[in-house]
């Protein structure tokens, strides 16, 4: 047999690592383990003791020196580009442990600040309770599973609260504003009875498979899980919150307020824009585009009829009744209905559809007053777990109707669900493309799935034309004030009435969107920064190859390795158009 060329031992060095580093690190966040459908991992949590941290940054170093070692150039074409992908990914998160994230090379919706790990918009007051949802419950080991992760809930939130007593001795803190709603989510986990809690909704709801004996047995060992393990740490976070933390939360709202809070920025702007952008350009795009959108928000208004200005007119989109449902229900069902319109216009759109389906869900009550209107959470293949857009029924007079064919587009299809579950059915692709999620990729595509809605029978009123605009000026405001808060010296009120002044949101949508913008920072750059690259890209194509543009294998093209950054997504469209000249 002839020796191993060095082409071949550099392949199967590469595959050899991405397969031990994928496997290591699905162990590593059991909670991402689950939502993969992956149950081997599912009676424990992330561990967040020091030494588990220690291990991960020096697993994740140590990774960095292995690939950098194996030679790229002889590597196949493809596998050049999941190399280029990768070391990337391992840069980013080596660079990143300076600054207290965790050592998670796993692309994100945001990374996991170590001395900020609870905010209003996630921890562990909202993960629990969120992975305990989507565990599998057929068998008995399951529901013994189940137990032992209720069980496992102690620890993990004395990890927590030790972190957070880290950030205060570090002068790290979320500012207090964003902070002052987390104990009531906490509290909205403490329940006197065990059964009233929904982290014990499996066992209401036992397979007929399971004996009674076991369902008696199963079931009392949930209560007691629940009533000694939970319950009590979750009012030791909500005491450590109340009596320790908030008192000592900066009043300040730039992130460059903290320790390295300047290079924090940056490294966030970058992560999520996948750019080398400045907040300064970004901040200028943004400008740009609220005067561009703001035109076209006028022109609507004219061909409405409506006699008024633009104040006017957004004040009577924000208050008049006939744009608001009485129940939730009725909301809900709403939603539904839209998405099942659009389902059947996808195929005029793209030639690859995913085979995994969706449903539209409501926000849990505990979360829903600091969520946002809506978001999706993914579905599993592996699980036979279906994509979900949550939608928010809390204050029902803060969400108009106007806004929903925008939103559902965005968060289901072909936004979100569509390109998420087609990339998790990716053949022939390493598990860290598959599942990667680069914001100025994700967003941006949800963004530019919003414009599609005209192409499929949407915004036939001038009411949803006018959401559909606001929803685009609602991404461009953000690129101006999440700069604008840290970087520029504006102030959160100054930021809530720049929004107001451009948009018809909903106050209650405004408050908590420039808060979100406050915990996340950075991570709203990307919507408006992809979406913008994409159009783009769409442009250049339509003029390359004019008649024989093919805007179903456009969105295809787009789609066919997954989640990238913006850079490799121009060089793959440029070497389509340049592909479909040639035929010419």
């Amino acid at each position: 047999m002839a020796a191993p060329t060095q082409t071949n031992t550099a392949t199967t060095q590469f595959h050899k690592q991405l397969e031990s580093d994928w496997n290591y690190w699905v162990a590593q966040y059991p909670e991402f383990a689950t939502q993969l459908g992956r149950t081997e991992y599912d009676a424990r949590w992330t561990d967040y003791s020091p030494a588990a941290i220690d291990a991960r940054a020096a697993y994740l170093r140590t990774s960095a020196r292995n690939l950098a070692a194996i030679s790229r150039n002889t590597l196949n074409a493809a596998d050049q580009v999941s190399y280029d992908l990768y070391r990337e990914l391992l840069e980013s998160a080596v660079q990143g442990l300076d600054l207290h994230y965790d050592a998670q090379p796993i692309r994100s919706v945001v990374p996991t600040h170590l001395l900020m790990p609870v905010n209003q918009l996630g921890g562990i007051q909202q993960d629990v309770p969120r992975i305990v949802a989507i565990m599998r419950s057929d068998t008995v080991k399951d529901y013994e599973t189940i137990i032992a992760r209720l069980e496992a809930v102690s620890p993990l939130v004395d990890q927590t609260i030790a972190l957070m007593e880290r950030g205060l001795a570090a002068g790290i803190t979320q500012p207090r504003v964003v902070m002052r709603g987390v104990p009531d989510q906490v509290q909205g986990q403490i329940a006197s009875d065990p059964d009233a809690s929904p982290l014990l909704d499996a066992f209401d709801r036992f397979p007929a498979s399971i004996a009674q004996a076991d369902r008696d047995r199963l079931t009392a060992r949930a209560r007691a899980a629940y009533s000694k393990q939970v319950a009590p740490a979750f009012t030791r976070l909500k005491d450590f919150l109340e009596k320790s933390y908030l008192s000592k939360c900066r009043e300040a709202i730039p992130i460059t307020e903290i320790p390295k809070g300047d290079a924090l920025y940056r490294y966030n702007v970058a992560w999520h824009t996948t750019t080398a952008l400045t907040p300064k350009e970004i901040h200028q795009i943004g400008l740009d585009e609220v005067k561009r959108i703001r035109g076209e928000m006028d022109e609507v208004i004219a061909a409405s009829g409506f006699k008024g200005t633009f104040a006017e007119f957004t004040q009577f989109l924000r208050t008049d009744p006939q744009f608001y449902f009485t129940t939730a229900d009725a909301l809900v069902t709403e939603y539904r209905d839209i998405a099942k319109r659009a389902d059947p216009e996808l195929s005029r759109l793209f030639g690859m559809l995913p085979r995994l389906t969706y449903g539209v869900r409501q926000v849990p009550a505990a979360i829903a007053p600091a969520q946002t209107t809506a978001y999706y959470e993914p579905g599993s293949p592996a699980a036979g777990r279906a994509g979900n857009m949550y939608v928010n029924t809390y204050k029902l007079d803060s969400r108009p109707k106007w806004e929903m064919e925008a939103l559902t587009l965005h968060e289901a299809v072909p936004g979100h669900h569509l390109q998420i579950a087609l990339a998790q059915e990716l053949h022939n692709m390493p598990e860290f493309r598959k599942q990667g999620s680069y914001t100025a990729y994700v967003e941006g595509w949800a963004l530019y799935s919003e414009l599609l809605g005209e192409d499929m029978g949407f915004y036939t009123s001038p009411y949803s034309k006018f959401g559909q605009l606001t929803y685009q000026m609602w991404r461009a405001v953000r690129l101006v004030v999440d700069t604008g808060m840290h970087s520029f010296g504006w102030s959160r009120e100054r930021s809530i009435e720049f929004f107001r002044e451009n948009s018809a949101k909903t106050e209650q949508d405004i408050t908590v969107e420039i808060d979100r913008y406050i915990a996340w920072p950075g991570q709203a750059l990307g919507y408006k920064i992809g979406e913008l690259r994409i159009r783009q890209l769409r442009a250049k194509a339509e003029k390359a190859l004019g008649s024989r543009f093919d805007i179903r294998a456009f969105h295809d093209t787009i789609q066919a390795e997954g989640a990238v950054p913006l850079g490799l997504l121009e060089t793959r469209i440029d070497a389509w158009i340049r592909a479909k000249q040639a035929r010419q």
